[in-house]
């Protein structure tokens, strides 16, 4: 396994206990859950409130359609208290319309969710052309990274305390701020668990 960000050392083992809650009420759970899986944490599919227990270590937002989690998220009483658990400080790695769900602006859309991650985020930036692609970029820390965007955002504008830590073609593609890590991308369809070990690295 590659190292992290320059700034953590990975001491992550196989045997540690650790459980991360990956919201599955619609979208590209799975995918997160295998890699996940294949670095030794426990996975929890988090479908109802009664699934968002106290012990969880971290969070996964994944890719989907944000309007529809959002909507989802209200309807089964689990909006309020996965907002107060991040905002509380829980891990949380978001990708694609899991980012649309932490942002606190999108440029072009009047809907707000979470609001945690101080950014601007504009929905399905690239238009029907570039629906789908794919892009070797640098991830700060991790080195070549292959970036799979399926009608993905970008990130416009982020507040001066949020850290950028890749970009593609002058549009930001990745963020951290404090216990949030977000993503335009999906990293658990490229074959490089990297990305799901620096998250599981900023748990520990």
């Amino acid at each position: 396994m590659r190292s992290s960000y320059h700034t953590v050392t990975i001491v992550y083992r196989k045997d540690m206990d650790m459980k991360i809650g990956i919201l599955a009420v619609q979208g590209a759970f799975i995918e997160h859950e295998k890699m996940i899986s294949s670095l030794g944490a426990e996975c929890v599919e988090l479908r109802k409130k009664e699934d968002i227990t106290d012990n969880l270590d971290g969070l996964i937002l994944p890719g989907g359609e944000s309007t529809v989690q959002g909507k989802l998220l209200n309807e089964l009483d689990m909006f309020d208290i996965l907002r107060h658990k991040i905002k509380s400080g829980l891990p949380v790695m978001a990708t694609c319309a899991g980012l649309i769900l932490l942002s606190e602006n999108l440029s072009n859309d009047d809907s707000r969710y979470f609001q945690t991650l101080p950014v601007t985020t504009r929905r399905n930036a690239y238009g029907r052309q570039l629906g789908s692609f794919k892009r070797n970029a640098n991830i700060k820390g991790i080195g070549d990274f292959e970036m799979v965007f399926i009608r993905a955002p970008y990130i416009e504008k982020v507040s001066d305390d949020v850290e950028v830590l890749a970009s593609v073609d002058n549009h930001i593609t990745a963020v951290r701020y404090k216990n949030q890590l977000g993503l335009t991308f999906h990293p658990e369809l490229a074959d490089d668990t990297r990305l799901h070990q620096s998250f599981l690295s900023m748990i520990k």
